[in-house]
């Protein structure tokens, strides 16, 4: 989405570099080596559909292999161009050394309406599309593997992975060359909420930090804070659907493309979700809620927290003045517009940035890719040795209890989930929180540390900027 007077998604990346590079102590030509992107191939290829061939087009882009393999996800959209997938490349490449996975930055899109085919049909597009990756080696376990993003989910990604290992019969490691995968076909518990998760958990670190909290006008908890969502795709709906059951936060309003829905005594995100189910993405009709037709409007509503978890630029020149949320998390990549950012800035909104905001999704990812590479999932191993040690513990406790006549014993709810052992699913979430709790931290000691950092987005830009520049030095650039 590109407002005129405006620069691109792309230019707008750039800008926010430059302003992060400005405080640093790069040489220009190491400072010019990270910021551009190393490579983008075109493929436009043709598949057999309806009794004629249709020609697709679509994208890879590599912007960083200061690590590999290189990460990134596969959007299909028909807004999909090498623009928005170079801008999208370099942004995983900040995140992913914001957060310490061990990749460098890639992204890929097919310029698609995955609405317009049925299911045989994307099959036939997406294997076409992988099998003209996977043959230069823009996926593979070692040097590129893709994700989900806009438009693709499980499905896609158990496609590509089964097309690789058709191709590659012979790797050991192939369902390593592609993450996001269906349970049954390699993929880690949590991976799917893993985005909105990650939402959930940044805003808890935040809120952690009285100070940070105070700067955005903000006191407390989550509990009882107002909060508006736009996009309820995986994002924007496992964000709200968490923060609002776990964290007792109120989703006043929700915005989807056909409009949204309000209530200022808070929303039920899975009837809304179930109601989305039925109607193919439309708010319309909904039982939940107020229907308000300009969904954009409800932007601008006094809440909070502002989630926008959809497209980028949905925050820019035409509506930043009049956005009045003091605290915005950007779950989408790039929903606000470097224009958008100086004005909510210079208001003295806070921006929890979406290179560390949305890291969940590849955190986890990343998690996945570890699993597929050992070959055993998480907790296999240790779990029951954990609670038989915890079992020796508490019986001994009772044990003495009764021997000494003191008559107490455990209460049972913290018996039963001291005794419990950790599984897949918990060490996924541990590793998830830990990652966003020490990446947030990192944020936060050059946004306070520093003079003359004044804000979050630029204090991102300014530890992921130095940590890819310390790995080209030891290459010997």
């Amino acid at each position: 989405m590109h407002v005129a007077g405006e620069p691109s998604f792309r230019e707008s990346v750039d800008l926010m570099f430059n302003r992060a590079v400005a405080l640093m102590d790069l040489s220009p030509g190491l400072e010019n080596k990270i910021r551009v992107c190393n490579s983008t191939y075109t493929v436009r290829f043709g598949v057999r559909l309806r009794g004629k061939i249709e020609t697709f087009t679509g994208y890879r882009s590599v912007h960083s292999e200061h690590m590999e393999p290189v990460k990134g996800g596969i959007r299909y959209a028909m807004s999909v161009n090498q623009d928005e997938v170079e801008a999208l490349a370099a942004l995983m490449t900040y995140k992913c050394a914001l957060v310490e996975t061990p990749f460098g930055g890639s992204k890929g899109g097919l310029c698609i309406d995955p609405r317009a085919w049925d299911e045989h049909e994307l099959e036939q597009i997406t294997r076409r599309f992988a099998y003209e990756l996977i043959k230069r080696d823009l996926i593979n376990p070692a040097q590129n593997v893709p994700a989900p993003d806009m438009g693709t989910g499980e499905r896609e990604m158990a496609w590509i992975a089964d097309q690789y290992a058709r191709m590659n019969t012979t790797d050991i490691n192939a369902k390593a060359c592609v993450t996001g995968k269906p349970l049954s076909g390699g993929g880690i518990q949590g991976r799917v909420e893993a985005t909105g998760r990650g939402v959930q958990y940044a805003l808890r670190e935040f809120f952690r930090h009285a100070e940070d909290a105070a700067k955005a006008g903000l006191s407390g908890d989550l509990d009882g804070k107002t909060v508006v969502v736009q996009g309820l795709g995986n994002v924007g709906y496992h964000a709200a659907k968490f923060l609002s059951e776990e964290d007792g936060a109120k989703i006043i309003a929700v915005i989807e493309r056909d409009g949204g829905l309000v209530d200022h005594d808070g929303l039920d995100i899975e009837a809304i979700r179930q109601h989305l189910n039925i109607s193919g993405g439309s708010v319309k009709g909904c039982p939940v809620g107020q229907y308000v037709e300009h969904g954009a409007t409800l932007l601008e509503l006094p809440c909070d927290i502002l989630i926008p978890a959809a497209m980028e630029g949905v925050i820019n020149l035409g509506n930043a003045d009049r956005i009045q949320a003091p605290l915005i998390i950007e779950a989408a990549n790039g929903p606000i517009t470097f224009g958008a950012d100086e004005i909510l800035r210079k208001k003295g909104c806070v921006i929890i940035p979406d290179m560390y905001a949305n890291a969940g999704g590849v955190t986890v990812s990343y998690f996945e890719w570890v699993k597929n590479l050992s070959h055993i999932r998480f907790g296999r191993m240790q779990r029951r040795a954990e609670e038989a040690r915890h079992h020796l513990l508490v019986n001994e406790l009772e044990r003495l209890s009764a021997d000494k006549g003191l008559g107490w014993t455990l209460n049972p709810g913290f018996k039963e989930s001291y005794l419990r052992g950790a599984g897949e699913l918990e060490l996924v979430r541990s590793g998830l929180d830990d990652t966003m709790r020490t990446a947030y931290q990192a944020m936060r000691e050059v946004w306070h540390g520093r003079g003359d950092v004044e804000d979050l987005r630029v204090a991102a830009y300014i530890v992921s900027i130095s940590r890819v520049a310390s790995t080209y030095r030891s290459k010997g650039l």
